[in-house]
């Protein structure tokens, strides 16, 4: 079990630097490259940085659940 919550909370956290890298700054960003950089003046942001701002937050939280799980597990 703790082994399998290592594992997730290592992807968790690959995953959560790729995109946050891919997020677009001031100055733009790596996702110009991959297609972030097609913004629409009406909704303020495009539907690929909603899109990443969710996965972003999903992958916080799955992180988050397995930090939490993983020390009270080796807490024990």
């Amino acid at each position: 079990m703790v082994i399998g919550i290592s594992i997730a909370v290592i992807l968790a956290s690959c995953l959560m630097i790729l995109l946050v890298l891919l997020h677009k700054g001031k100055g733009g960003g790596l996702s110009d490259m991959f297609g972030g950089g097609f913004s629409s003046n009406f909704g303020g942001s495009s539907v690929v940085e909603r899109n990443l701002d969710r996965l972003t937050v999903i992958t916080g939280a799955v992180w988050f659940v397995c930090i939490i799980a993983l020390g009270l597990l080796l807490k024990q």
